[in-house]
């Protein structure tokens, strides 16, 4: 994928972040009774924002630094339709039961995408 496919993502993940913000501060209100359903969807918000971020940043380095392996925007980009998607999930009330092993994995999809990205951070830049 080409750097600018990177940062597309990324914005797209932002902008839905920004939506997914507003609907749980406007419109779910009231259906997010529970403290740990509007805190679920509180960090579903948070973590997506600051990977989609990332990915941008990605997008941004990925040229510079030698072509960065793909897998980091693949990592960040599965990682938070894991992550994220069953924190969303669970807040809506989807019981735990069903998607329990999601939200680790998301967890670790998103580390990994650091690790490589500090990884190819510290790569010199190609000429």
């Amino acid at each position: 994928m080409r750097d600018s496919h990177w940062k597309a993502i990324g914005a797209l993940f932002a902008a839905v972040a920004v939506a997914m913000g507003a609907f749980g501060a406007h419109s779910l209100q009231e259906r997010l009774t529970e403290a740990d359903q509007l805190g679920n969807w509180e960090t579903a918000v948070r973590y997506q924002m600051w990977h989609a971020l990332a990915l941008i940043l990605f997008g941004l380095m990925h040229r510079q630094k030698g072509g960065a392996s793909p897998a980091i925007g693949w990592l960040f980009t599965v990682g938070i339709l894991c992550f994220s998607g069953s924190l969303f999930a669970l807040a809506l009330g989807v019981p735990a039961a069903y998607i329990w092993p999601v939200t680790p994995i998301g967890g670790l999809l998103l580390m990994l995408g650091w690790i490589l990205f500090a990884i190819a951070a510290l790569r010199p830049a190609r000429d």
